[in-house]
């Protein structure tokens, strides 16, 4: 069977690895589709989570698919349904495809602990649609992180699938003054597809000051800033971080999910002065089932924009790493599911 697996820095293999092994308590589940993320690129580049293990890393944790067999222990799926894979538990801090034992770049995945792990997909969504209800659920916490209000203007900083999933979540709850910042025009126009106020792009963009006429001003003793309430980092870039604190007005809150892995020099007096609220935002809210609802409600497939067979995962890996010029990049490992 074959399976994606990092076996050092810059070392991504397709490996031919045994056939999975289940036990009574298990499910197996034959992969429809997976998506593959900035997370995956990172744990390439450095050989594993943090650097090489002992053993090769299975990669993929956006998996969906159908269940194949299950043990005479579970109850809770039964063969044929269609599934999401959720990659991690509180009771088993190993996540499938960052660091547990198994990935879902692979035919057919074993899947511990399937009452937590399974979620029914709903018939009419599309099981290559389904796989994004894993960055959509990172999305979702952002926002929860964010505490965002009613009537309150939010920003996105980075409309990559976190990011895009942020803003859907935003407009699914009614919010209206939802502004995106990317420097991708195909993540632009993503982000407006889904109904955000507006998307800018920060090369040719006054950011704060655009923010200034479309969210308003509110004082401050250094001069009017915006009167944005929360903005969500899911770009990665540091700057943005230093940008909100110097820029956001008083009261105002921030949401990192993006990952930040060098230290940043934060003025903590201008966190101070405005009682700025900054809060980290790590995977998922607590029901991993609200993705699911969600995408039962909305049709979020355009924001599938590149689709890789598993023999094509260097090509998928090229998309991801370059211009960054896309939504979400999957690769498919049984069409005939959909």
């Amino acid at each position: 069977m074959l399976q994606v697996r990092v076996h050092g820095p810059a070392d991504v293999r397709i490996d031919d690895i045994a056939d999975p092994d289940p036990g009574p308590g298990d499910a197996l589940v034959r992969i429809a589709a997976c998506g593959i993320c900035g997370s995956d690129l990172s744990y390439i580049k450095m050989g594993g989570v943090a650097g090489p293990g002992p053993e090769p890393l299975c990669l993929g944790h956006e998996m969906s698919g159908t269940v194949e067999w299950v043990g005479p222990d579970v109850t809770s799926v039964r063969v044929g349904d269609r599934v999401i894979v959720q990659p991690g538990s509180d009771s088993d801090i190993s996540k499938y495809g960052s660091g547990g034992p198994f990935g879902g770049l692979t035919p057919l995945l074993r899947v511990t602990e399937p009452d937590v792990r399974l979620h029914r997909v709903p018939d009419h969504v599309p099981l290559d649609v389904a796989a994004f209800a894993e960055p959509l659920a990172v999305g979702m916490h952002a926002v929860d992180q964010a505490d965002v209000h009613p009537g309150e203007g939010v920003v996105v900083f980075g409309c990559g699938p976190i990011g895009l999933g942020a803003i859907a979540t935003l407009v699914d709850r009614g919010h209206e003054r939802v502004v995106a910042v990317d420097l991708s025009g195909t993540r632009r126009d993503l982000a407006l597809g889904l109904g955000a106020q507006a998307a800018l792009d920060p090369t040719t963009t006054d950011v704060w000051d655009e923010l200034k006429s479309l969210h308003g001003t509110k004082p401050f003793m250094f001069g009017p800033t915006p009167a944005t309430a929360a903005f969500i980092e899911a770009s990665g870039a540091d700057q943005v971080i230093l940008d909100v604190i110097d820029h956001a007005g008083v009261g105002s809150r921030l949401s990192v999910v993006a990952l930040h892995y060098r230290p940043i020099k934060v003025s903590f007096l201008m966190v101070l002065m405005k009682e700025l609220t900054l809060r980290g935002s790590i995977e998922y809210p607590a029901r991993f089932e609200n993705a699911v609802d969600l995408l039962e409600r909305r049709d979020l497939s355009a924001l599938i924009t590149h689709r890789f067979g598993l023999d094509q995962f260097e090509d998928a890996l090229a998309v991801l790493d370059g211009s960054k010029d896309c939504g979400k990049v999957l690769v498919t490992l049984d069409e005939s599911q959909w």
